[in-house]
């Protein structure tokens, strides 16, 4: 059974021509809907309002138009001829005039509604014979009828319909109406989006850092009862996050004594080889709680300020620190520019991101890169090492989690540097990704969002 194509579904995701011309805010689209929608109904209004004043005036052109041409045939019928003329000025009016002593011209009328506007003139001219009737092209519709007088001379009546003026305030009018209503709904559209543009925004700095503005319980009933629980929600999940740091604060420490009694008690050992094992295992459990506690502490929250520092000075003494160690670290590229940034934060991811290359890898460069576009500032630890398998690119960014679960601390470390750094690098609003080399190796890419500060 075959199955016909929905007409609806857009297969390649895109959006129709249509849809990418609209705004991309809802502000701009509700705005746009209501003013395009009351534009339109204006418009209609006019035009109802225009048609039907037309219709009045044809109704009452059919009604009196016909008479006035046979008063004024019969007048200028009783007049002498030589006073005909002097006549035909005050007679004529803004849709008919007479002139003396000529031919109607044209054919037969074609429209309905200039057939019963002929036939309307010829009835009201009775006992005068009519000659001829003609339909002219300009004026449009316009008509040439042809009475004979009293005395044989004739009189050609050149009538014409006659649309219904519009004042020139009328427009003015409307658009200052269509102005005032433009306004109004600007302000009511502004009203409803605000308070979600402010929503957005104070969502979005909620970071990790869980220091995210309080907003201002205000406003309409249900904009204040938003505010009241969003500002009740970051309560709640600031409590919930001192909770945590403070139970593993409180695990540190009670910690550090078991383990320096068995430290004490290690060296009362008298086998060295069991002596040794126990002290790597002490000094693992040791590690794993300061770095537990140091990572939830980079969750609590960044309370260094963001500072002008000079990057370059800032790259130069990390591998000059490495270089000291007997670590092979190069630095490629220069920022060329003082940035932004929490520089505490900043050199702790980094020096993550380095021990971590320098695990699996021998040769570790630094890269660093100013983009052009945006103004970030690119930087990028790379490596030789054997890389991460791709699925796992974006798992070993989360804490405790190693890709070789069969190393041994001393191999894999405790799976916390990776998260410790991509929670500092939230913190400070930048951006981590792992990616791997085409020739090999891993690159830790660091993107700062903040632009150079010039």
């Amino acid at each position: 059974m075959s199955t016909s194509a929905n007409p609806v579904a857009n297969p390649t995701g895109t959006a129709p021509r249509w849809r990418r011309l609209l705004p991309g805010s809802l502000f701009s689209r509700v705005t746009l809907i209501i003013v395009v929608g009351l534009a339109i109904a204006q418009l209609l209004t006019f035009a109802a309002i225009r048609y039907e004043r037309n219709m009045a005036l044809r109704e009452l052109m059919m009604i009196g138009i016909e008479r006035d041409i046979a008063s004024s045939v019969a007048i200028l019928d009783r007049l002498p001829a030589v006073e005909r003329a002097g006549w035909l000025d005050r007679l004529e009016r803004r849709n008919y005039r007479f002139v003396l002593g000529c031919s109607a011209q044209g054919g037969a009328p074609r429209s309905e509604a200039s057939q019963q506007f002929a036939a309307a003139i010829v009835d009201a001219m009775r006992p005068f014979p009519v000659v001829k009737v003609g339909e002219v092209a300009w004026p449009p519709e316009g008509l040439q009828i042809e009475v004979r007088l009293g005395d044989g001379s004739s009189v050609v009546v050149h009538a014409m319909r006659v649309g219904m003026p519009v004042s020139g305030w009328v427009m003015w009018l409307l658009v200052g109406q269509l102005l005032v209503l433009a306004v109004c709904a600007w302000v009511a559209v502004r009203l409803v989006t605000r308070p979600l543009a402010q929503l957005s925004a104070a969502a979005d700095q909620l970071g990790p850092d869980l220091k995210g503005r309080t907003l201002a319980e205000e406003g309409p009933t249900e904009v204040a009862h938003a505010a009241r629980a969003f500002n009740a929600m970051q309560q709640r999940i600031a409590g919930y996050m001192a909770e945590r740091v403070e139970i593993l604060a409180a695990i540190s420490h009670d910690l550090q004594t078991p383990i320096t009694r068995m430290r004490l008690r290690t060296d009362l050992m008298d086998d060295t080889h069991d002596r040794e094992k126990f002290r790597q295992d002490l000094d693992a459990m040791n590690a794993l709680v300061r770095e537990g506690v140091t990572y939830a502490r980079t969750l609590h929250g960044a309370t260094e300020p963001p500072l002008r520092i000079d990057a370059d000075a800032l790259f130069e003494s990390m591998v000059a620190d490495y270089e000291d160690v007997g670590q092979q670290v190069r630095l490629d590229g220069r920022a060329g520019a003082p940035i932004v940034s929490r520089p505490n934060a900043l050199r702790r991811i980094l020096m993550n991101l380095i021990d971590n290359a320098l695990k699996f890898g021998s040769d570790v460069t630094l890269r660093v890169q100013a983009e052009s576009e945006g103004g970030r500032l690119v930087v990028s630890v790379l490596d030789n090492g054997p890389g991460i398998p791709p699925g796992e690119l974006d798992a070993v960014l989360k804490p405790f989690y190693r890709v070789e679960s069969s190393r041994n601390r001393s191999t894999g470390g405790t799976g916390l540097g990776l998260a410790i750094a991509h929670q500092l690098a939230m913190a400070m609003g930048a951006e981590l990704t792992l990616h791997n080399r085409p020739e090999g190796g891993l690159e830790a890419r660091l993107a700062l969002a903040a632009a150079p500060a010039r």
